[in-house]
């Protein structure tokens, strides 16, 4: 069976079919906060302290995760590198796929780390300190003593950010927690002996979200704040998604069987529900049906199965086809 990634269609292709077809009312996804314009307006003053860039992006959706006007804040001279984290909900396929990808459109190369257990942080922190090594030859040529390498973490919100700070430092100075929002103040940190000074910020967003498709994957991924959408609808669009992969020939592995096979096949098993099959049958009906085991709430029911997704109760496949 052919792996998540290998699906012939195209992305745009995929949820053009999706949004012609799909008889969901989309709620228009919009979300930022007083504190993040704040930290954006500080981060751009910040900016011209640092050498290295680390720039956080979700692994399921690092399109939708993408800051339009960050390479125009970081111009140039600076060292930037990509890391997408949450390795761990895709699959090895899908992690080559997309690190060929930013390779070949960005001319950089994707980091792939799991800031929960720190899998692929030591090469990151090698990396940063490599990147910034350039700073203090350029210093002791002009007879000054070394410092430490000044880094920043950027991304959207509950990217993993926060925790993959922790993990550099290899202990606990940002509080971290599954959901946007957590960190709303930007703080330089500093271990003794670290070799690092790293700027820790909170989330950013673009003003507006023009593309819904996106902020319904940034919904989905819980990497926008939960008053922006609501986990019905969201639920819905994310089932169709699903639907429409199936149809297109992804194929992810069973987390309880192992079993290769059809998305829609996994939620079906999932919540004892048949879905995919029917066309007349949408996902608003299987989030409707679905309510009636919790006391007819369509809310609870959607929340459960984005938190199914989010959790890799569903399997773990990006929400984006590196094709």
């Amino acid at each position: 069976a052919a792996p998540p990634a290998q699906a012939a269609l195209q992305e745009d292709e995929v949820f053009e079919r999706g949004r012609s077809r799909s008889t969901l009312n989309r709620p228009v996804v919009q979300w930022y906060p007083g504190h993040i314009a704040r930290a954006e307006r500080l981060l751009k003053e910040q900016l011209s302290m640092v050498d290295v860039v680390l720039e956080v992006r979700d692994a399921r959706i690092p399109l939708a995760t993408t800051h339009p006007a960050l390479a125009e804040w970081i111009g140039r001279e600076k060292a930037h590198l990509i890391v997408l984290n949450r390795q761990d909900l895709i699959t090895k396929v899908e992690q080559r796929q997309w690190a060929s990808v930013v390779r070949q459109l960005e001319h950089r190369k994707a980091f792939f780390t799991d800031s929960k257990t720190g899998e692929g942080v030591k090469k990151l922190a090698k990396a940063v300190l490599d990147a910034g090594r350039g700073i203090n030859l350029k210093r002791k040529k002009r007879g000054l003593k070394p410092r430490p390498v000044r880094a920043v973490v950027i991304g959207f919100p509950n990217v993993g950010k926060s925790a993959l700070v922790n993990r550099l430092f290899n202990r606990k100075l940002c509080a971290s927690a599954p959901k946007p929002g957590v960190t709303r103040t930007l703080r330089w940190l500093r271990v003794d002996g670290s070799n690092l000074d790293l700027l820790d910020a909170p989330g950013i967003l673009p003003p507006r979200l023009k593309d819904q498709d996106a902020a319904m994957r940034l919904a989905i991924c819980n990497d926008i704040g939960e008053a922006s959408y609501l986990a019905s609808a969201t639920a819905a669009y994310f089932l169709e998604q699903l639907r429409l992969m199936s149809q297109c020939g992804v194929r992810v592995a069973d987390p309880k069987t192992g079993e290769v096979t059809a998305p829609v096949a996994i939620v079906s098993r999932r919540y004892r529900m048949p879905f995919g099959e029917d066309e007349s049958y949408t996902a608003e009906d299987f989030i409707v049906e679905l309510a009636v085991h919790h006391n007819g709430d369509i809310e609870v029911a959607g929340t459960r199965v984005l938190t199914d997704y989010r959790q890799g109760s569903l399997g773990n496949f990006c929400l984006e086809l590196p094709s």
